[in-house]
Formats: structure tokens, C-alpha cells, sequence
């Protein structure tokens, strides 16, 4: 069974652990969330399969386990990935997007249209009304963050 392990990483930082700061697209921004929890139904069998591997030292736990598991797939799916990536035009990684860019494309009367693999995310002091004004279209693969007032804003952008 060992040898369908294709890496080990490192333990990621709990909540408890600060990781490194995450930058925005100018620069240090604000503090982002490093994960999203998932949750996953599986069936006794696969996951006994899973205890046995954690009991016997593979893996540190569960998580670990299935974290590494997700990652080995998403490198085995790698080009198929990327040339999906190129053709949808997706901005890869973190996307903060800033009060002072929204305003910016409010002012141009060019309103944005977001796409994103990984993480969006909207400034704290972003009003519903101007992220109605400054955006067109929200398309995220992964995880959206806002306040709830401008998620209910652009609820009817958000693909």
C-alpha cells in the first residue's frame, strides 16, 4: 500500500498554529484563511482502510490521509487541469478584491467580472451598493468570501 503514496507533506497549521501571512495582489493584505473543511461521506470499509493506514504510521490522521489522497489525484489530473484553467480564463490562487478597485472600475463604467480557482474575496469595507455597481459577473471554483450583506448584493452575479 505504501508505495501509492506519492508524498507526505507537512503538517498544515491548525488554528492555533499561524501560518505565514498571506499576500493580497498588491502586496501584504489581510490575513486569509489557508483552508476550507469539506466534509466527506465515506463508506466503513474505506475508511477502516483509512484508521489502519493512520494506526500503522502513514499518515498522522484522517485528514492527513485524505488531504494527501486529494492531492496525488489533482497531480495525476494535472494537464487536464491546466488546459481547463487556460480555456475558462481562471485567475489561479488568491484573489482579494479591494474597496479601492471596486471604486475604480465603478469610475471607468467597466464592471468586473471575476473569475477565480481558489479563493475569493471581498474587503470587509466593501458596501452592497458599490459591489452591485463594480461588478458584473462572480464565478468561483473553490471558496467566496464576503460579508453577507454584499454576497446577498450579488446574488444574482454569482455563478
Amino acid at each position: 500500500m505504501a508505495e501509492n503514496v506519492h508524498e507526505l507533506r507537512p503538517k498544515e497549521p491548525g488554528p492555533k498554529e499561524p501560518g505565514p501571512k498571506e499576500s493580497g495582489p498588491k502586496g501584504p493584505g489581510p490575513r486569509l484563511p489557508e483552508s476550507e473543511k469539506v466534509t466527506v461521506n465515506l463508506g466503513f470499509v474505506d475508511l477502516g482502510r483509512i484508521d489502519l493506514m493512520v494506526r500503522d504510521g502513514f499518515y498522522a490522521n484522517r485528514a492527513d490521509f485524505i488531504r494527501t489522497a486529494v492531492r496525488n489525484q489533482l497531480d495525476r489530473q494535472e494537464e487536464a487541469l491546466r488546459q481547463s484553467v487556460a480555456r475558462r480564463q481562471l485567475s489561479l490562487g488568491l484573489t482579494h478584491i479591494t474597496r479601492a478597485e471596486l471604486e475604480a472600475a465603478r469610475e471607468a463604467g467597466t464592471p468586473l467580472s471575476i473569475q477565480v480557482l481558489g479563493l475569493a474575496s471581498i474587503a470587509d469595507d466593501v458596501t452592497p451598493e458599490l459591489a452591485r455597481a463594480a461588478i458584473a459577473s462572480i464565478h468561483v471554483l473553490g471558496a467566496f468570501h464576503a460579508s453577507a450583506a454584499v454576497k446577498a448584493a450579488l446574488a444574482d452575479r454569482i455563478a
